[in-house]
């Protein structure tokens, strides 16, 4: 089988890898469907994930395809049956699971090996995160589950309501999502990035204005020129300090800034304590998904909501993986690139 590897800091090889048998609970899929994400990206420029992978390891982790084999004691699938998976499954047994706090549970199984043929999926994942797709829903729609979940749990975190003022600080995949969502939750929305293709995709999505962000110097002050009032809600969806800087800073008074974006390690931010307490702000964080945000997630898809048009601008064959990585790490500005496995 033909799978993409990662074996440490920028360096991904096509190769062919064994095909392992199938132990108790497990099914084998055939891809359909693999997307680029950023979480990828970083996981390449750094070599490996703390918690999600540990090279040399197969990589990616948003697939949709048709399952090709079941293992011993699975139940409810067949061969042939059409479904996603999600990318971890938690454990429902540690104290965050007890509180549905699933996305923080001690023990996630994470899920790698999307930039393959075909993908081994574990009994819990099996059992707790993959879902079957109406014949109707594309692979690559459905693809887009896992990120959108996150950002499903980013939304019911930040808890948006209808006719809000939100601010949407990022135009890449999850700003993107996020200006879908916050629309279909009845928002007014405003996104600052760059590159003129993302902020034309957040008007199609529903953004009722969209600003350029600045190259270099600071955020806010052009925001504020261009908008004379304040924020309900501010999603950092960039992950740099400067914007999570700003995000506290274009929000209203009573405000909730929800800092979704992860920044490099390391990093810090200084916040005036005056201005988050007498301003009474609400600063949050979310991180991942849960099995409810999952299946959310597939609901939107499948309702239209969140199309692989708006979201899909490459393709790109496996064997050339290695070298659009490395285009990726240069400034690559495509959303998110379909991975051909089957060339």
């Amino acid at each position: 089988m033909r799978a993409a590897v990662l074996y440490g800091k920028e360096s991904v090889k096509v190769e062919d890898v064994p095909t392992a048998p199938l132990a108790r609970g497990e099914v084998r899929i055939g891809i359909e469907a693999a997307l680029t994400c950023g979480t990828d990206l970083k996981v390449f420029r750094r070599g490996y994930h703390a918690r999600m992978i540990v090279p040399p390891a197969v990589f990616g982790h948003e697939l949709a395809g048709v399952i090709s084999e079941v293992g011993p004691e699975v139940e409810g699938w067949r061969v042939g049956d059409r479904v996603v998976v999600a990318n971890s499954a938690p454990c429902d047994e540690c104290f965050y699971c007890g509180a549905d706090q699933h996305n923080l549970c001690d023990q996630l199984e994470f899920l790698n090996g999307a930039y393959a043929e075909a993908i081994v999926v574990p009994a819990r994942l099996v059992s707790r995160n993959m879902l079957r797709l109406r014949p109707e829903t594309s692979f690559r729609d459905a693809a887009l589950v896992e990120p959108l979940a996150c950002v499903v749990q980013g939304v019911r975190d930040t808890a948006l309501r209808p006719r809000e003022n939100v601010l949407v600080i990022g135009a890449g995949p999850i700003g993107l999502m996020f200006v879908a969502l916050a629309r279909e939750a009845g928002c007014e929305v405003t996104v600052a990035g760059r590159r003129r293709a993302r902020l034309e995709a957040a008007r199609r999505l529903g953004a009722s204005r969209v600003l350029e962000a600045p190259a270099q110097g600071p955020l806010a002050p052009e925001v504020q020129r261009h908008c004379q009032t304040a924020f309900d809600a501010v999603i950092e969806a960039v992950g740099q300090p400067e914007t999570w800087s700003a995000a506290v800073e274009l929000v209203r008074k009573g405000g909730r800034v929800n800092f979704f974006g992860g920044c490099p390690a390391n990093t810090s931010i200084s916040l005036d304590t005056s201005v988050m307490h007498y301003r009474n702000l609400t600063l949050l964080a979310s991180f991942h998904h849960t099995p409810r945000g999952i299946r959310r997630a597939l609901e939107l898809i499948e309702r239209g909501v969140v199309r692989g048009v708006d979201f899909v601008d490459g393709e790109c064959p496996l064997s050339r993986l290695p070298e659009l990585f490395q285009q990726m790490a240069a400034g690559n500005q495509a959303v998110k690139t379909f991975i051909r496995v089957h060339e």
